[in-house]
């Protein structure tokens, strides 16, 4: 026999575990919330920028090959930034306990397509810190690349600066739970209909029919459903004990 479900079917199962799907979402929306707000370290960022160039000389003018040679270079500019090379120097500058490569997973260096301009972009749990590690990385980087490269015309266009509101970029507290509630909407409902298919107790006639496909010739009422007989008294037919010397009817 083959089944089918329809889709009456399936709200109905999910009306009936309407309980559960806002159980879990609730949950799920709540522990996000605490997490977000009371257990999350904040995290900020911060950034600045820098312009790379080729050395030049007075007879060296700038072309299309040039600039797309600075371009090219500058994954390379990106792998020095980020090189103990660079970094062991920002964490003696700054006498910070932690190690280069521990300082780099902080660091990204990025830069727009066919542009000479790199971003260094720091992320740390305190505003002030990561503005610190920014204006310092790109101040160490300018004064040893022209050591490690050919390149004495390195500029800095914007410092990183703390601004007085300065809000994190993660967590995100709406946006977490947004997404809990998301993900308690499909587990509650992805658990209501796992449940349904787990129940194989048969509940009513129909159930019965469509499981056993026998006909149902009678059903039983559940002893609760049957009402109750009133009990009403009638004065005109109560029973009244005769007194001594009076007989029925009298």
């Amino acid at each position: 026999m083959e089944e089918t479900i329809s889709l009456r079917e399936l709200f109905a199962v999910l009306r009936k575990r309407l309980w559960l799907i806002v159980l879990i979402t609730i949950i799920a929306a709540t522990a996000s919330g605490v997490i977000s707000f009371f257990v999350l370290t904040p995290v900020y960022e911060s950034k600045t920028q820098i312009l790379v160039n080729q050395a030049k000389n007075d007879q060296q003018l700038y072309n299309t090959q040039t600039v797309q040679t600075n371009v090219q270079l500058i994954n390379t500019y990106n792998d020095i930034i980020t090189s103990p090379a660079i970094l062991d120097k920002v964490v003696k500058e700054l006498k910070m306990d932690k190690s280069a490569q521990s300082l780099s997973g902080q660091i990204q260096v990025t830069s727009a397509q066919d542009s000479q301009v790199a971003q260094i972009v720091v992320q740390d749990t305190s505003a002030k810190r990561a503005a610190q590690i920014a204006n310092t990385t790109a101040s160490v980087f300018q004064k040893q690349v022209p050591k490690l490269m050919n390149v004495d015309n390195v500029k800095v266009l914007s410092k990183a600066t703390v601004g007085e509101s300065a809000s994190p970029i993660k967590p995100q507290p709406l946006l977490n739970i947004a997404i809990a509630i998301v993900v308690g909407l499909m587990v509650g409902i992805g658990l209501s209909f796992l449940l349904e298919y787990l129940d194989n107790t048969l509940k009513t006639e129909q159930d019965i029919e469509n499981i056993l496909d026998l006909p149902v010739i009678g059903v039983v009422t559940n002893i609760k459903d049957v009402p109750k007989p009133s009990n009403v008294s009638r004065p005109d037919v109560a029973a009244r004990v005769p007194q001594r010397g009076e007989t029925y009817g009298s």
